[in-house]
């Protein structure tokens, strides 16, 4: 009976880590939407060096990840109704793929939301199976052809905190202040 007793409580705690996660990366978004919107669509624009080219471009791959990320999760938990459901606001969000107009970066922060919350929203109607269902995935050269659902998650975490990274760099270098790193104790409840 200990040992059972020890798996539910590490799940748990697995699935509360990623919940705490999932709420941050949606709250870190945001703040870094609010801090780009000060900017100029001409500033967001503008080349910054990195992979991406301007801030407009990495939070629209930023976007275009977590969405992806959605595909990736949707097959996996199909047999999860509860799961499903939550995905299901997010389904057709699309990014452009090129500069974006000021009307274009002002639809951004909505369909961030609505990814974002669609994953916290994952997270919370995940089962202790649902943590280890295989996902599969097109990359690693089929070897593995795919990877546990928590995995992935993690993946889209520290996507999320990659890119973010970028903007906060570019930022820095533009000298406006900015702090969207620390995880809210509001996460805890």
């Amino acid at each position: 009976m200990l040992y059972n007793r020890k798996k539910f409580s590490i799940v748990l705690i697995m699935k509360n880590i990623f919940l705490t996660y999932a709420k941050y990366c949606r709250d870190a978004n945001q703040t870094a939407l609010r801090l780009l919107n000060g900017l100029s669509n001409e500033d967001r624009e503008k080349e910054r060096g990195s992979y991406y080219k301007s801030l407009s471009g990495l939070a629209r791959h930023l976007l275009n990840g977590t969405i992806y990320f959605q595909g990736l999760f949707k097959p996996a938990v199909a047999h999860n109704a509860q799961a499903l459901k939550a995905l299901a606001p997010a389904e057709g969000l699309s990014v452009p793929e090129n500069a974006l107009t000021e009307a274009q970066w002002k639809a951004l922060a909505p369909a961030f939301e609505k990814a974002d919350t669609a994953v916290v929203d994952l997270v919370s109607s995940l089962t202790d199976a649902d943590f280890k269902v295989s996902v599969k995935v097109p990359w690693y050269k089929g070897n593995p052809d795919a990877v546990p659902l928590y995995f992935l998650l993690q993946s889209l975490v520290v996507h999320g905190t990659h890119h973010r990274g970028q903007i906060s760099q570019i930022l820095d270098e533009l000298k406006i202040d900015h702090n969207y790193s620390p995880i809210s104790i509001e996460f805890l409840g």
